[in-house]
């Protein structure tokens, strides 16, 4: 049975990917209290803190590391610190346990964005870094609208192999035509408290819902307000937008969409959905909720990278 390794575990979603072929989970860590709490809650079991006060001797033996290192550092709406921010320094604690326990396979998650940085030089650093400590590094955006999840979430998925074993990864770029297409409608409540649904005097429709065909993409139905980040409509017949940890406008962190019964921002549980985590996954309450969905992976893209490395 292969061992792994959980470094910013957030809610769990390499966990769940893994631990549903099988693997098992020898450590888990997350500096966020309300993610370690919500983590036990899921899996039995309270990550360890802060990573970089946690020596690497203390971290058990294990085949596979997974890391969806903190993205704001890299992402389109931070600063684009870079390595040269704090959290992003965090890289360097994977470069640190990975060195040190000799890990045959690295599997890593970051926003599309991290590659444009400083005209691609924080990705050069990651390659060259990991080249030093004998890694071999595979990377492919992937969108998982072409995934079979109904959300357009583009991510950089890295695979690092150490270049001292016979392994290699497959080409997982291309998408499964024959996975079942999900669109957003396929996966709302009928229902819905109104305390999601918006009714304002400055909403405007500018697409019919019934000329509209079928996409696996978000489909722009009309605006709130100047039209905005977080103030798009969108068709049930596309796919969510993008789902953040933070993000402004009446629609932040969901997106809006225009549904039978009315214009309205999407519960949890069609967040949870739409990330493609089972409903009875549990997350904290309120806007932390939103938060740690905006900042997890999706566990079937994980499931995808992992199946796509050749050997294991």
């Amino acid at each position: 049975m292969y061992k792994f390794i959980d470094l910013f575990c957030g809610i769990g979603g390499f966990r769940i990917a893994l631990e549903k072929r099988g693997l098992k989970c020898v450590f888990s860590s997350d500096i966020d209290p309300y993610v370690q709490d919500i983590y036990e809650s899921n899996f039995g079991e309270k990550p360890s803190g802060d990573i970089t006060e946690i020596p690497s001797k203390k971290i058990p033996k294990h085949d596979i590391l997974c890391a969806g290192f903190p993205c704001q550092p890299f992402s389109i709406s931070g600063k684009h610190g870079g390595v040269s921010d704090p959290r992003g320094r965090l890289f360097y604690e994977i470069q640190r346990i990975a060195e040190y326990h000799k890990t045959p396979v690295l599997i890593l998650e970051n926003v599309k964005n991290i590659l444009a940085i400083d005209g691609g030089n924080v990705v050069k650093t990651i390659e060259k870094k990991l080249k030093e400590s004998g890694y071999d590094l595979y990377k492919h955006v992937l969108n998982a609208s072409y995934f079979g999840i109904p959300q357009a979430r583009e991510r950089v998925y890295f695979v690092g192999l150490r270049n001292d074993i016979k392994k290699q990864t497959l080409d997982y770029s291309q998408p499964d035509e024959k996975r079942k297409k999900i669109f957003l409608e396929n996966i709302l409540e009928k229902e819905v408290d109104k305390d999601f649904i918006v009714t304002r005097n400055d909403i405007q429709i500018t697409k019919n819902e019934n000329e509209i065909e079928y996409n696996l993409k978000p489909i722009r139905v009309g605006t709130v307000n100047k039209g905005g980040q977080g103030e798009r409509i969108y068709s049930p017949k596309g796919h969510a937008v993008t789902q953040s940890a933070y993000g402004g406008g009446i629609g932040a962190r969901t997106g809006l969409y225009n549904t039978k019964q009315g214009i309205r921002r999407l519960t949890v549980n069609e967040c949870k959905k739409v990330m493609g985590f089972p409903v009875k996954h549990k997350v904290s309450d309120g806007v932390q909720g939103y938060q740690q969905l905006g900042n997890a992976v999706v566990p079937d893209m994980i499931g995808y990278v992992y199946d796509s490395i050749e050997g294991l």
